[in-house]
């Protein structure tokens, strides 16, 4: 069968699935086996083991469980709460108020934990009942929290860095420092679309009768420290290069289980609630990926990835139209794969491609980062969307709806750092110096 038309059965089957009642892991699990049972000659059963294992057991994928655990720690400590509180005073003159708080507290966040699915459930479980509950407009307030979540992956450190880096065999320490810059643009410009629709319509984010001093500002940096010296921590012992990122989480549990304990707010209740919490979400994580890498398996058995890329090649493209077309492609990819297999499968063909149209691969693994975090917030295959829609059971594509305002920013400053790659490479340029 022609491979267009099997990318659409599986992609109509995953909609088909994911539209309905059934789980997202058993549906992503059953369009695999369909597609190994159907296009291909292969058991599905005689795979599904290795995928399962591969999935799970990578360096990586062990450092997720420890930082939801450290994230489980600080949503039920009162560091959470500071965190909260702290920042609170300093988003209270700008439009849109607290739902700055989603963003500001995503990025530190991203900075401890690497992972766009840890970010966005921590930071969600602190910041998106509160906001409901003061009558924040919703869909702002998920889209905000969708989009931004995804900084886990462009803030260092990040697990995708880590796996581009060793594909690529791209220096890991300088795809962490060319991170910084774009991170930092994309957050900016995530709360410049919030303040644009606040003026626009102050109704989405209600007043408050609470007016802050300077003072008072000044008084809430303590209620930071905590978040701000575990940032130190993970970074630190990773750049010094005395931790792994996965010992780093291992740092980062430790110092949050330290903070809490200073702060008074870790007891043998809250520990055992920390690490059964720890234990779904990480289960929920889990089994997504690993039907995920199952369909990705599938899909890369029926050579479409492969084949896409190739026909790209053939097509003779200028650099710029190049990265138009790879954008399209990785867009679509994002809707069937996670984003560990959109590295591996199409990297051994798009990185030559790239190379040869003068583009460096420091800057390239940076766009593909960018890339993922958009296949984050798209469907059928967005973890973000599937992490939101557990924290508030709203319907994923209503979620998904939300998240398009981030969705075309992360295009924009794709857009931007194809223009001007010295965003990208200047930082890492100076540290060699």
């Amino acid at each position: 069968m022609d491979l267009f038309y099997m990318s659409v059965v599986l992609l109509g089957l995953l909609a088909l699935f994911l539209g309905s009642t059934v789980w997202v892991g058993i549906s992503l699990f059953i369009v695999g086996i369909g597609g190994f049972t159907v296009f291909t000659s292969n058991s599905p059963f005689a795979i599904l083991s290795n995928i399962v294992w591969n999935s799970t057991s990578g360096s990586t994928m062990m450092a997720l469980p420890l930082f939801i655990f450290m994230g489980e720690i600080l949503f039920r400590s009162k560091i959470s709460e500071n965190l909260f509180r702290g920042l609170s005073p300093w988003m209270d003159k700008l439009p849109g108020r607290l739902i700055h708080v989603n963003i500001v507290a995503s990025a530190l966040f991203a900075a401890v934990s690497g992972s766009s699915a840890a970010t966005t459930a921590t930071v969600g479980k602190i910041t998106i009942p509160e906001l409901l509950k003061r009558d924040y407009d919703k869909s702002l307030s998920l889209g905000s929290l969708a989009g931004a979540g995804t900084l886990g992956f462009l803030i260092p450190p990040s697990m995708m860095m880590l796996v581009y880096g060793i594909v690529a065999d791209v220096s890991i320490g300088q795809l962490f420092i060319a991170g910084i810059l774009p991170g930092a643009i994309l957050a900016v410009t995530f709360s410049g679309f919030v303040i644009v629709r606040c003026l626009k319509n102050p109704e989405l984010a209600p007043k408050s009768d609470l007016q802050y001093s300077w003072k008072q500002r000044l008084h809430t940096i303590p209620q930071l420290a905590p978040v701000l010296l575990l940032i130190t921590m993970v970074l630190g012992s990773i750049y010094l290069g005395w931790a792994t990122p996965t010992e780093a989480a291992a740092v980062g549990v430790l110092g949050s289980i330290v903070f809490a304990g200073l702060s008074r707010s870790m007891d043998w209740q809250i520990f055992k609630e920390s690490v059964m919490g720890s234990v779904k979400t990480s289960c929920m994580i889990m089994w997504i990926v690993c039907g995920a890498s199952f369909l990705s398996v599938a899909v890369g058995y029926l050579g479409i990835p492969a084949s896409l890329t190739k026909y790209i090649g053939t097509l003779e493209l200028s650099p710029y139209l190049l990265i138009g077309i790879l954008s399209i492609m990785y867009i679509i990819l994002g809707c069937l794969l996670d984003g560990f297999s959109m590295i591996v499968m199409s990297l051994p063909i798009a990185l030559p491609l790239i190379r040869t149209a003068g583009f460096d691969p420091l800057w390239f693994g940076i766009y593909l980062v960018i890339m993922i975090e958009i296949a984050q917030i798209t469907p059928p295959i967005g973890f973000n969307l599937f992490v939101i829609n557990g924290l508030v059971n709203e319907d994923l594509f209503k979620i998904a709806w939300a998240a398009l305002p981030s969705f075309i920013i992360m295009l924009l400053v794709t857009a931007l750092i194809t223009a001007y790659p010295q965003i990208v490479l200047v930082l890492p340029k100076l540290m060699i110096r």
